[in-house]
């Protein structure tokens, strides 16, 4: 498989004009720092302390990377309630309500946070519009984990719209304090028209100190958009449910390519997609793992499509440090935990403790 890195025109950094079946690789692709860390989180929490580990929420939206991580041992919840007294929970890269945290502590459960910092860094602008009282209009998809969670960080000051045409029926309580915050995983182009129409209806609109909608995310749009004009056919490797996946599917088609396909790996490419195609484009949403692409790649060179020309639109050198959690001793505190507890309702701290996975 040859692999030539490309200029955004299509041609060969050589200068030479590419003919012929041929895949453009977008760049940047794939896992973004955000979920590298939550993902290492994880694994490094199974060999410190060892299995179960129990995730609430998938740790990220990728069916894949999550049956790795059960088959390594860790056991994916949606209630805190379901995780046994004493354990280990990581809280997934989508972040979390201030309840969660609280219904951990009450149950001795011992939290690592592996909330993305980038959604961390909307917490707490939500918190501070909130303390100021200013009005906050959260721009998401109802339902997404991230949204739920920072819908939590100030119930009483924000509102949901997923879109411009939910900017009319808003009702806010002073036009003059009114800010707006976005969901991190969306298409730039959409919440740049919902942020028009919400300035257009509130003059005095409050943007974020920056943008809210991650580095990966506009990265991976952009990739996308360039391989897309050059392209009969888009497949992005990602789930269906991950926001940023099915944004770059809307992204390459609003670009104009003849058919965008998200594939969760090789086994959903359709081949009669390959008919009367040239040009494939191959990129990867932020939680989907490099390995899935060099198999889609390989699949594509068995079909003679073995020349791959990396389209590079920009470079990305961030790196998230681990939650620090994971530099303390989890697992006394928890045993330490329950000894207190076991003291407090007058029961033997030996018995308590053999609960401690």
């Amino acid at each position: 498989m040859n692999d030539n890195s490309t200029c955004p025109d299509g041609m060969a950094a050589d200068g030479a004009v590419s003919v012929g079946r041929r895949v453009l690789l977008a760049a940047p692709r794939g896992w973004c720092a955000g979920v590298d860390r939550a993902v290492v989180a994880v694994e490094e929490s199974l060999r410190r302390f060892g299995a179960p580990i129990f995730v609430r929420h998938e740790i990220v939206h990728n069916a894949f990377v999550v049956e790795s991580l059960k088959r390594q041992g860790a056991v994916f919840v949606e209630d805190t309630a379901d995780v046994p007294e004493g354990s280990i929970l990581i809280l997934s890269a989508h972040g979390v309500a201030p309840q969660i945290h609280q219904e951990a502590a009450d149950r001795n459960v011992i939290t690592v946070d592996a909330t993305c910092p980038l959604v961390t860094k909307v917490h707490r602008e939500a918190g501070r519009f909130a303390d100021e009282d200013i009005e906050i209009v959260l721009i998401g998809h109802e339902g997404h984990e991230e949204v739920v969670g920072t819908l939590g960080q100030a119930p009483g000051h924000t509102t949901l719209v997923e879109g411009p045409d939910d900017v009319a029926a808003l009702e806010v309580r002073d036009p003059g304090k009114v800010a707006w915050l976005s969901q991190t995983t969306l298409s730039v182009d959409e919440t740049t028209r919902t942020v028009a129409a919400l300035r257009a209806r509130f003059p005095a609109l409050i943007s974020p100190p920056s943008d809210d909608i991650c580095y990966a995310t506009q990265n991976r749009q952009n990739a996308v958009k360039q391989i897309a004009s050059m392209s009969d056919l888009v497949l992005v490797v990602g789930s269906s449910n991950s926001s940023n996946t099915v944004r770059l599917v809307e992204v390459a088609e609003t670009a104009g390519v003849g058919l965008a396909q998200r594939i969760d790996g090789v086994a959903d490419i359709d081949e009669s997609w390959l008919a009367d195609v040239s040009v494939i484009g191959v990129t990867a949403g932020a939680s989907a793992p490099e390995s899935i692409v060099v198999e889609v790649l390989a699949w594509l060179a068995a079909r003679g499509y073995a020349d791959v020309q990396t389209v590079e639109t920009a470079q990305e050198t961030t790196v998230f440090s681990l939650p620090h959690e994971l530099r303390r001793d989890l697992r006394g505190e928890a045993a330490a935990g329950a000894s207190r507890r076991a003291e407090t309702e007058g029961t033997r701290p030996e018995a308590v403790e053999r609960d401690v996975p």
